[in-house]
């Protein structure tokens, strides 16, 4: 398996990590401040780690 490969697997790991937390808010408090910004976090490193590796595919 190439290391593109891996990039794109570890980015769907990564973006599923951020749905994940996303989804799990508080029933009377919603989504907190620091639930938002680690789901943010999740999605940036999930895009560019996918990004890279279809780079390295191509």
């Amino acid at each position: 398996m190439s290391f593109g490969a891996v990039l794109v697997v570890v980015g769907g790991f990564l973006l599923g990590g951020a749905w994940s937390i996303w989804r799990a808010d508080h029933d009377t408090k919603g989504r907190t401040g620091p639930q938002v910004l680690f789901a943010v976090v999740l999605l940036v490193a999930a895009l560019l780690a996918t990004a890279s590796g279809i780079l390295r595919l191509i």
